[in-house]
């Protein structure tokens, strides 16, 4: 908690519901008038609390604990009329609500219990009462206004510790979402390794060639843990990228060179040869297509078409990546760019979240269609930039 921020946060609240000192003044006026009659107030507070169960259920010691809290009741209503609104007594008032939370106790218990003590306030002003008719609807009104001041800073305290809580709990579900994806990416190569291994070391009459043929498992499915981990580290320190005038055809060449289509599934790729440079980062806009190449080979297991294309348009270069594969779920669809999320049996779910990260870097984007049982197009939107040579001179002759 920050008291300075919270106490501005209070200041703005009284303005909101246009608080004065006069208000302050009317509310400290009364507070000899109301403390003889707020012993009966609290009683009445706790009894009302141990008729029904979900509240009285935060009070673990018993008649012990309710006393002590009858005594810090008793506290928080005379400083409620002492008329003195600093940043300390926000500070405290902030700290019942965060209270409340760490105990367990429903916000909404205490919005009801807070009314009904604002109602036992309010008859007790009314019967006690001896002056001017209209000044003690000024003062009533005045004491309402407080004590909604009091309950809005609770609910900040209830929201703030709330939102601690949902992100620790987030991030404990992360993690064990992270856990098992890199344990399942993990431990299909490391059984093959351990396989191979033991037949190595307990192989009788071990050829050269079986020799070879298990170190060369061995070395793939080291290569594969190894790109688990990479995309993992690719996700969690994605640089800033470096922005240049950067052609998609090499970057895309490069990308199919390292995710080749396999057998069964047919390319065509057609770019315009006047289609102009984007701005990007020709490392990370590598990972883009890659992460997309995949994708659509895995989605054809029984083969396909793969057709990559590109055109500009309105200052933007377009290139679509589609395949002739099982399409992706509508249910699946709004979801498939979330960091975890992965539709495949296999996977961690973070190629997508990857590509969009860098293309939002970039000021690009990503769209996606798809039809199911018919495929998915993928079309990668980049920023057109002007033809530059390496150092970074423009190729226009009339510069």
């Amino acid at each position: 908690m920050n008291t300075n921020r919270l106490f501005d946060r209070y200041r703005e609240l009284q303005s909101y519901v246009s608080w004065t000192d006069d208000d302050a003044r009317r509310v400290g006026a009364v507070a000899s008038l109301l403390d003889p009659d707020l012993p009966a107030l609290i009683d009445d507070f706790y009894a009302r609390i141990e008729q029904y169960p979900a509240a009285l259920k935060v009070i673990t010691g018993g008649q012990p604990q309710i006393d002590r809290l009858k005594g810090t009741l008793l506290q928080w209503v005379r400083e409620l009329l002492a008329g003195r609104y600093d940043e300390s007594y926000v500070a405290r008032r902030w700290r019942v609500g965060w209270r409340h939370v760490e105990i367990g106790l429903d916000q909404v218990y205490t919005n009801v219990a807070l009314s009904r003590l604002r109602t036992g306030l309010g008859r007790v002003l009314q019967v006690n009462w001896k002056g001017d008719r209209s000044l003690l609807q000024e003062t009533a009104r005045s004491l309402n206004t407080l004590l909604d001041l009091d309950l809005a800073i609770i609910e900040v305290a209830y929201q703030s510790e709330y939102a601690v809580r949902l992100q620790r709990t987030e991030r404990l579900a992360t993690l064990g979402q992270v856990a098992g994806g890199v344990a399942h990416e993990l431990r299909n190569p490391l059984n093959v390794v351990k396989t191979s291994v033991y037949y190595l070391l307990n192989a009788r009459n071990l050829t050269p060639e079986k020799f070879v043929e298990h170190l060369n498992r061995i070395e793939r499915q080291v290569g594969l843990a190894d790109g688990v981990i990479t995309t993992l580290s690719n996700f969690a320190r994605m640089p800033m990228p470096c922005l240049r005038p950067t052609l998609v055809g090499p970057c895309l060449s490069e990308a199919l060179e390292a995710y080749p289509p396999g057998p069964g599934i047919e390319l065509e790729a057609e770019l315009p040869a006047s289609l102009g440079p984007v701005l990007a980062d020709a490392d990370q806009l590598r990972i883009v297509f890659g992460n997309l190449i995949r994708n659509a080979r895995d989605a054809m297991p029984q083969g396909g078409r793969l057709t990559i294309s590109g055109r500009q348009v309105d200052g933007m270069v377009e290139v679509t990546i589609a395949d002739t594969g099982v399409g992706i779920p509508e249910t699946d669809l709004i979801r498939i760019m979330e960091p975890l999320y992965s539709t495949k049996a296999r996977g961690l779910g973070l190629g997508l979240a990857i590509v969009r990260a860098i293309l939002d870097k970039c000021g690009g984007g990503l769209r996606v269609q798809t039809e199911s049982g018919r495929g998915t197009v993928f079309t990668v939107r980049l920023l057109a930039s002007p033809a530059q040579d390496e150092t970074g001179s423009s190729h226009d002759e009339s510069q």
